[in-house]
Formats: C-alpha cells, structure tokens, sequence
C-alpha cells in the first residue's frame, strides 16, 4: 500500500533526527513556564511534538507546512469537483508530500477495500434508547470496533517496536474507512428511524459517498462540502483536547480505537466540539429576532445586549489565532459562491463585519476574530442537515484524519508515554514568595 511505502522510505532519517535531539541535545531548554500557564491550563507551553500541523497565529492552521489556500489549491481533485479529495489530505498529512491525482484516488480505493462494518456494531447501536446522544453513539461504535484491532493483535503476538507504526497504520486506515459509514448510519438511524445499513460506493469518492448514505436532497453539492468540511477539521496541532486526548491515551501503546474515543470523549464538550451548533443558534436567534437579516445598527444593539447580559457571542475569539480563522474565510468562501443569497450566510457575514468591532470596543477579546465554528453550522443547515447535535460527529469524521496520522507517527518515531510532572498549590505560592523576594 502506498502510504506504507512512503512512511517506510522516510522513517531512517526522521529516526535519526529523533534519536540525535533526544541523546545529543536534551538539555537545551525550548520553553519556561510560569505560574499563570501552569494554573490556566498549561496554555501555551511548548511541550508537545508533532510535524503533521501546526497553528500559526498570523496564519492560522498548516498543513505540512502548507496554509489552507495553499493546501486547497494544491491537493488533487477528481472528475468535475471543485473540491480537493480526502484522500489527498490524508496522504499530506501521513507522508508530508502533496500527491498526484493517482496517489490520492489510491488512498481512496484503500478506505473502500476496508469500509465494511462489523454486524455487532449495527446491533449494539439499534439497541439504544432512542434519546441518547449521537457522540454516544460515535464514540461506542468505535470503541467497540477495538475488538478487531490489528496493532493489539500483534502487540499480544509479540510485535518488534519498529513494527508498531505499521499495525497502527492499518488500524488507522481501517478507522477512518468506516467512519463516514458509522455517522451516516447513526444520522439516518435517529433522526429518521432508519436501519437499513448504509453501502460504501467503491466508484465514488470518500466525500461523495458521505452525502450519498447521508440522503441529502443535493448530493453533489453537500458532496462538495462534505470534501471542504472533512479537510478544515482533521488537525489542529496536538495541543487541542481532542488531539491531544488522543494522543495522550495513544502514548500507553492503546490501540487507535480507544485512543479516538478519548478524543471524541473531549470533542463532546461545549468548550471544543460542541461549538459549532451554539454559534449557528446565536444566527437563528438574531434571524427570528429580526424577522430576517438586521441591519448593521440593529445588529451591533443586538451584539452588546448578549455581551450585557452576561453571554459570550459564540465563534468568535481562539487560543492562538490573532487573525481571521482561514477555515472561516474558506467555508464563507464557499458559501458565498454557491448560495450567497441564503439569509444565514448573509447574517454571518454581516456578524463578521460587527462583532469584531464590538468585541473591540468591550475590550476582554485578545482576538476578535472569527473562528472555524462562527460558519460550520450554517453550512450544514442550508443543506438539510438541521439536527444541531450530530454536528459534533461530523467534526468527529474530520478530526479522525489528523489525530490518526498523528498517532502512526507517534508510534513510528518511539514517542514514549506522557507523564508531566505536577505541583500543589502550596508550591507555586512559595515559588511566588521565592520571586518576590529575589525582586525586593
């Protein structure tokens, strides 16, 4: 298979250039960390390694090195598409070089060799009571299909260290495979009490088969974003939670299947994942509010009245970034192209034009800026698909492609566990009084 060869072909050096920063030059110090980063949730410490993205604040996410317009004009598309193939993300993200078209469709025509679903997973998930949340059912039918793991398979049978990347490569492409499956088959199953199980289409691509099993009424068109959606949320360095839960339950050599579900477990939360439908019922809000789009006056009243009450105004601000969120201004991009006279898109992109400046103006926004989730929700709306809730699966699909590709490179390069060291209270105290009294 052509990752494998690739990951092959470049694992001496990369190990080489490992083993020299860990034996010749361990003791250079990278990063000093201060009480407020270790009490704000370790915000901002440099302490994690990963080559497959990374978050510039001026630039926001990249790719291998490659910005989002660059990554999207770059990776190959198929037939009539304007969109880029998956598959083409996914061999960037694993091999760090942009593919041929051949390359990509190759990666493709790997995830439909391995897109079957077990029978017990459709059994476990039919028997649910029919009010449980669709991440529960995400996470529990990727969790369950770690009964098949190759990598545990063969670290039972005695697998060499150099080998684990290559079981844990075959998990991750058997992973990622099913998926789209699973989501679609959870969305029909809810939502329209379907149990009919969803068939991967082997002549179709990874997106295209995405908006065919999800029974959107334009599949062409959701097919299109289903492309850009699954690209703009696969990786956002390691330091996110769902990145890093991932990566963290990965480092005790678990397979990626509870690996995973550690970070769907995170993206679950209304501090992560859950983002996206708070910001897209802040736009619905203001819609009904209005009777439609408000104008610029109304808008900003509006705006500061959230911020009086004591709400945030979801989508707006990042960790990181200090400029424009790229995959924003990518999915408005998209939006603005192919249904500009949506009333959502054109409130979005007014709240764009507001918010801002009124963020500003409040002065407790270190960047006022948009943020991936400020646009998402609204995407998925116009297209049909309406219930807010599955919308952190979606995000789930995505971010499967990065924290894989993250995880078979951990196990490639011998990353070992993580084990920060921690502190009580009482010690940053006296370490506060410690500074204090060298200052005086």
């Amino acid at each position: 298979m052509i990752l494998h060869e690739k990951i092959a072909a470049q694992l001496p050096a990369w190990r080489e250039r490992i083993t020299s920063l860990s034996k010749e030059h361990a003791e250079v110090v990278v990063d000093h960390v201060t009480v407020g980063q270790i009490v704000g949730g370790m915000r901002n410490i440099k302490s994690l390694l990963t080559d497959v993205s990374f978050v510039d604040p001026a630039e926001g996410i990249r790719f291998r090195g490659m910005s989002i317009p660059e990554v999207l004009k770059a990776l190959p598309k198929n037939g009539g598409n304007k969109m880029p193939l998956v598959g083409g993300l996914y061999y960037l993200l694993m091999v760090g070089e942009v593919p041929t078209k051949e390359q990509a469709l190759e990666v493709e025509a790997e995830w439909a060799k391995r897109a079957e679903i077990p029978d017990y997973v459709y059994k476990m998930l039919k028997v649910m009571p029919k009010d449980t949340h669709p991440m529960i059912l995400f996470t529990q039918a990727v969790m369950a299909m770690a009964r098949d793991s190759v990598f545990t398979k063969k670290y039972h049978e005695g697998m060499k260290k150099d080998a684990y990347w290559e079981a844990a490569l075959d998990d991750s492409l058997n992973l990622t495979a099913k998926l789209p499956i699973i989501a679609a088959y959870i969305y029909r199953m809810k939502y329209f009490g379907e149990k009919s199980k969803p068939r991967y289409n082997p002549k179709l691509d990874y997106g295209a088969n995405f908006a065919r099993m999800m029974k959107v009424s334009d599949k062409k068109g959701y097919a299109e974003l289903a492309r850009l959606y699954f690209i703009l949320h696969s990786d956002h360095e390691s330091g996110n939670v769902s990145a890093h839960a991932t990566h963290l339950v990965g480092s005790s050599l678990s397979d990626i299947y509870f690996a995973f579900a550690a970070g769907l477990s995170g993206l679950a939360g209304p501090l992560h994942g859950l983002a996206n439908q708070e910001c897209l019922g802040w736009l619905i809000d203001v819609k009904e509010e209005f009777g439609g789009v408000p104008s610029r006056e109304d808008l900003y009243k509006f705006a500061w009245d959230t911020l009086n009450s004591g709400k945030v105004i979801p989508g707006y601000g990042h960790a990181v970034l200090r400029v424009p969120d790229p995959r924003f201004t990518a999915q408005m991009e998209f939006a603005k192209k192919n249904f500009p006279d949506d009333e959502l898109v054109r409130l979005a992109d007014l709240v764009f034009d507001v918010v801002p400046a009124v963020l500003k103006e409040q002065g407790k926004a270190k960047n006022p800026a948009p943020n991936v989730d400020a646009i998402s929700g609204t995407l998925q709306y116009y297209y049909g698909v309406r219930e807010f809730d599955f919308y952190t699966v979606l995000f789930g699909v995505g971010r499967a492609l990065g924290v894989t590709a993250n995880y078979v490179w951990a196990r490639a390069l011998g990353q070992p566990i993580e084990r920060p060291k921690s502190v009580t209270t009482k010690m940053l105290e006296d370490a506060v009084a410690k500074a204090k009294q060298s200052a005086s």
